[in-house]
């Protein structure tokens, strides 16, 4: 597909939305693209263009972006580094990749803003719910990096929070595979997709690790469905908005 600016892209017209909310979580390891770290910005306003079909279609959108591309927390700790310093430092990871993101879906024509936590305003906007609200109501994508600014919470459980807080239709977990398997496909061969799920199977399941159990658990108690799909799929951010099941549904 060629790179182009969305400003040169024609304007889709409404459609009827199932999710007129979404909360799409995209991991740092995605945004770095072909790259061993850092990001890939022709990947990125690749991603925009996609995120743009769905806004102009009505959809209002909230990004959460993880930091995996730079740091992870986890990895960190040891050797005299407090686990809470690592977590701490693998959020700030999440603020880099939110401030990079909004510059790149800016300059290609995507009106976005980065909200984020752990920082002051010389670095990036500080997230609140009313900021945030007022970005998406006036039609722009909101970025949000730091997680909730506490360490302990993985960015998934960070994005199901926020997807509540910010009354989200769809949590959107884009990743590298189009959905969730009864076992990993990358070991066998007879592996079936799964299109629908319920949280119980979700949870009670060890074998199925797209999300953490912590972040499957609050969306079940709060009743929050969760898409699993593939992000380099064209297309396939609109049609979830839309309704359709380009993935797995957990419901």
């Amino acid at each position: 597909m060629s790179l182009v600016l969305l400003a040169n892209f024609a304007t889709l017209p409404l459609m009827n939305l199932k999710y007129k909310r979404l909360l799409i979580k995209l991991s740092g390891e995605q945004l770095a693209g072909q790259h061993d770290g850092g990001i890939d910005t022709k990947l990125i306003t690749w991603i925009a263009s996609e995120l743009k079909k769905a806004t102009d279609a009505g959809a209002q959108v909230v990004v959460v972006v993880g930091g995996g591309n730079y740091a992870r927390g986890n990895q960190l700790s040891g050797g005299g580094i407090q686990l809470t310093t690592a977590h701490y430092v693998g959020m700030l990871a999440t603020v880099m990749n939110a401030m990079t993101l909004s510059d790149v879906f800016n300059a290609s024509g995507l009106p976005t803003r980065a909200l984020c936590h752990l920082v002051d305003e010389k670095v990036a906007d500080i997230y609140t719910y009313r900021r945030a609200i007022n970005h998406l109501q006036k039609g722009r994508v909101v970025v949000v990096g730091g997680g909730i600014g506490r360490p302990y919470f993985t960015t998934d459980t960070s994005t199901v929070n926020l997807a509540l807080e910010l009354e989200c239709d769809l949590v959107c977990k884009a990743t590298k595979v189009d959905g969730v398997y009864d076992r990993d496909p990358a070991k066998f061969d007879d592996a079936t997709k799964i299109d629908e799920m319920t949280f119980q199977q979700a949870v009670g399941d060890d074998a199925i690790k797209v999300m953490d159990k912590a972040a499957l658990g609050l969306a079940m108690e709060e009743h929050k469905p969760i898409m699993i799909f593939d992000l380099m799929t064209e297309d396939n951010i609109r049609r979830a908005a839309a309704g359709e099941t380009v993935g797995t549904l957990i419901s």
